[in-house]
This record gives C-alpha cells, structure tokens and sequence, in this order.
C-alpha cells in the first residue's frame, strides 16, 4: 500500500477577504491571489500557493462565500513551519489570537494553535 497525503484541497471560508488575506500574508510571508471568476459576487477566492499537480502537499483558498457562516468549523488546516513560534510571533499583530502558544506533541514534534481573523481555528507545525 503506497502512503500519501490524501489532502490536495482546503478552503477557509471568512467574512472580511481583505482582513484575512491580510492577516496570512503576514503571518506566513506569503502571497494569496485571487481565483476564480472575478465578477461572481456570490464568491471570492484567494489561493495560497501552489498548484494540484503537486504530489504530497495541498494547496487552498480563503473563501467569501455569501450566506456561508463562519468561524464555527471543525476542521484545523495545520500550516508548515520550520519553527511554528516564528508565526506564532506574527499572529497577535496580524489581528489574530494565539489560543495555545507552542506546545511538544512528543516525538511529532511541535504545533501552536490560534484563531484567525474571522475565527477559525489553525494550527502551525513544526519538528523544531
């Protein structure tokens, strides 16, 4: 059985794009572009980088979606880190909250976990 990263896709429904873009921008030095139709009103998309050709790692979008409810999800999108407290650094100035600063999860490493700016929970993970 070959192991692989199932996950090629993942969205992150906000209310405010601009204020998210914003606020992942800063907290992980990257560039968000827009996706998709741009004269749909109903939604807007923002992608992180990447592309579905790449084999083991997913890509995804910040999404305004109209009448789509925020903030009240289940599902943690955990970030890639070198050291996860770098953009753990970042997150109270970028406008979110840190709700469990950096934390061992044994011989898997280290993960923080905050709130973005529409709150949604991520996590941040590292091996540092």
């Amino acid at each position: 059985m070959n192991i692989e990263n199932p996950v090629v896709w993942f969205e992150i429904y906000v209310n405010d794009l601009n204020r998210a873009k914003s606020f992942y921008e800063q907290v992980f030095k990257t560039e968000l572009s827009e996706i998709g139709d741009p004269t749909d009103e109903e939604i807007k998309m923002l992608g992180f980088p990447g592309d579905m050709e790449s084999k083991g790692k997913a890509s995804g979008a910040l999404v305004y979606m109209k009448g789509m409810d925020v903030g009240k999800n289940s599902t943690i999108v955990y970030f890639f880190s070198e050291d996860c407290s770098v953009e753990e650094s970042r997150i109270k100035d970028a406008g979110g909250k840190v709700e469990r600063a950096k934390m061992s999860i044994g011989e898997y490493g280290f993960i923080s976990l905050a709130k973005d700016t529409e709150g949604n929970m991520i996590g941040i993970h590292s091996m540092e």
